[in-house]
């Protein structure tokens, strides 16, 4: 008998045929794969973009044959209009999953845009269940500060090890159009699988669910610059735990500083009311110490403090109104689940009329005094306190981020 490759599996190991992908009524940007190991090597292709892009696909599918010495698999494709990324990640999961080994093949590199500063600007992050292709494709138009492409609630147990494929697919070829790209691992060690498939395609940030120690941090912290290493790059990935028990807001001062990569604090409104036992309510009593709480211990470690979500989508009074107090309390921005809520959250956490014409007055009294060499800053008759400057500059500054204000104002 001859020697098996590495790309080969065992003889005595059971044949199981794998699957990936979606194929229903509702199924849209994506398709179907199904590998049946020793099958003939027989390829049928039903795609109903098959008149347009026939060829590309037969020979994306030959090249994952050849990448997984699969020659003697026979394959089934049922495509819905998969663009080339989900297309790739659909057939390495299938062939994973049918017992293959090895590599896909080379296909988009790692994103190369410019780093995201640790400071930057996120009113808005816009979840995406990393298991639906469909979403992914547009989401940058809706123009969110941030799209999360999520790996944990969205996507189902069984599903978890394909989804990190369409993740990974998506960070390399899909245009954002400027938001920030953020990926929800799984809560650890499950978040480790995670974090080895997509630190090579080079997510913005990194959140991390149900954070309830500094050690969680560091775990992952560790871990992407040991995948890093490997892979010879030194982009910086910021970290966003995210709080989701009473046990993590109890340790969020030492989260939040646990390692220089936390850009940012989150919470979990669902796990952490589950946790206390009490309903989620739009009032938001049962969770004030808690965000007020997170909110301080994101201030003390000079990094940003975002909210929640607000889960009612066809309630957009109650979103502004949650959006506003939010912003009164210090967070500086909130998660979506859907693209309808980011407009009113932009609107919710900019600055108002009357703030910033009070502010532009409070700065440009302190910019006369400063070319005056004067260390007392006064407007009319009142005296300003350092702190009310400190203040007023960062919401003009704020104001400029947002467009609200030109550079030169």
């Amino acid at each position: 008998m001859d020697n098996e490759t590495g790309s080969e599996r065992e003889s005595a190991a059971p044949i199981r045929i794998g699957a990936a992908g979606r194929l229903d009524d509702a199924t849209r940007s994506d398709c179907r794969v199904v590998v049946e190991p020793d099958g003939g090597g027989h390829i049928a292709i039903d795609s109903k973009v098959g008149a347009y892009f026939g060829r590309s696909i037969r020979e994306t599918v030959a090249a994952h044959v050849a990448a997984f010495a699969a020659e003697s698999a026979s394959i089934q494709l049922d495509d819905r209009g998969a663009l080339p990324f989900v297309l790739s990640a659909r057939l390495e999961g299938a062939f994973r999953r049918a017992g293959f080994t090895g590599s896909a093949p080379s296909g988009e590199s790692a994103f190369e845009g410019e780093p995201t500063e640790k400071n930057r600007l996120r009113r808005s992050r816009l979840y995406l269940p990393g298991n639906e292709p469909k979403f992914m494709i547009n989401a940058g138009l809706h123009r969110p500060d941030a799209v999360i492409l999520d790996l944990e609630d969205s996507v189902h147990a069984d599903e978890k090890d394909t989804a990190r494929l369409v993740v990974r697919n998506a960070l390399r070829a899909v245009d954002f159009m400027g938001a920030e790209r953020m990926v929800r691992i799984n809560q650890l060690p499950l978040g480790f699988e995670d974090l080895d498939e997509i630190v090579p395609a080079s997510p913005d940030l990194v959140l991390l669910p149900k954070a309830e120690r500094a050690e969680d941090v560091v775990l992952v912290a560790e871990r992407i610059a040991a995948i890093q290493a490997a892979s010879g790059q030194n982009r910086p990935i910021w970290l966003m735990p995210i709080l989701e028990s009473a046990l993590g807001i109890e340790h969020a001062s030492e989260i939040a500083a646990a390692v220089d990569s936390v850009a940012a604090l989150t919470i979990g409104l669902e796990d952490y009311t589950a946790d206390l036992g009490v309903p989620k309510t739009k009032e938001g009593a049962e969770s004030l110490y808690a965000r007020r709480r997170l909110v301080n211990a994101a201030r003390a470690a000079r990094v940003q403090a975002i909210d929640s979500v607000y889960g009612d989508v066809a309630d957009s009074e109650g979103l502004t109104s949650w959006a506003e107090r939010s912003r009164a309390m210090g967070f500086e921005g909130m998660g979506c689940i859907h693209p309808r809520q980011i407009e009113p959250i932009h609107r919710a956490f900019a600055p108002t009329p009357a703030e910033l014409e009070k502010a532009l007055a409070i700065v440009a009294a302190f910019n006369e005094a400063q070319a005056r060499g004067l260390s007392v800053v006064s407007l009319g008759s009142r005296m300003v306190d350092p702190p009310v400057v400190r203040r007023a500059l960062r919401l003009v500054e704020d104001a400029r981020r947002v467009g609200l204000l030109g550079r030169e104002s």
